[in-house]
């Protein structure tokens, strides 16, 4: 292990604790709704640990988050099949979806599942979805570009 992969890593870990966090506080400490969802902390891996990475984007965040959670909601709300069908088809059509519309970020692909099995309405897409992805973003942009000095967005 050499320097910069030990530098990398810490950077990564401090980074996502602290914006993992104040997701949690607004979400458990504050009356303002929910902001975290479980794949944010995948979302972490690439926005701190390979920022450089193109579905570490700001726009990849945020429309494949926003794009897989809403096939999600549609599919749960709108299509009358049994959950073990419509996950992996919710799934399929969210991964396609973000693929054609050059919006891709591999952690949202788990969104329909989250979103399914949740069971939730179309408010989910403004909290957490959209209210945690801005943050995400801009604490990405911040804690990369300003503390950690590097190039993000590319």
């Amino acid at each position: 292990m050499n320097n910069l992969n030990i530098k990398k890593s810490l950077i990564a870990a401090v980074f996502s604790t602290f914006t993992i966090g104040v997701l949690s506080m607004l979400t458990y400490k504050t009356p303002y709704g929910l902001f975290i969802i479980a794949s944010f902390g995948s979302t972490m891996v690439l926005l701190y640990g390979y920022p450089e990475s193109p579905f570490a984007k700001p726009k990849n965040i945020f429309f494949g988050h926003l794009l897989t959670a809403f096939v999600g909601v549609l599919f749960v709300n709108y299509v009358p099949l049994p959950i073990y069908v419509i996950i992996p088809l919710a799934v399929g059509a969210g991964v396609g979806l973000m693929i054609i519309l050059n919006v891709t970020h591999p952690p949202a692909g788990g969104n329909p599942i989250i979103v399914i099995i949740g069971s939730v309405s179309f408010e989910y897409l403004i909290s957490p979805v959209i209210s945690g992805s801005i943050i995400v973003i801009v604490f990405g942009v911040i804690l990369n570009k300003f503390i950690a000095k590097r190039k993000y967005p590319n």
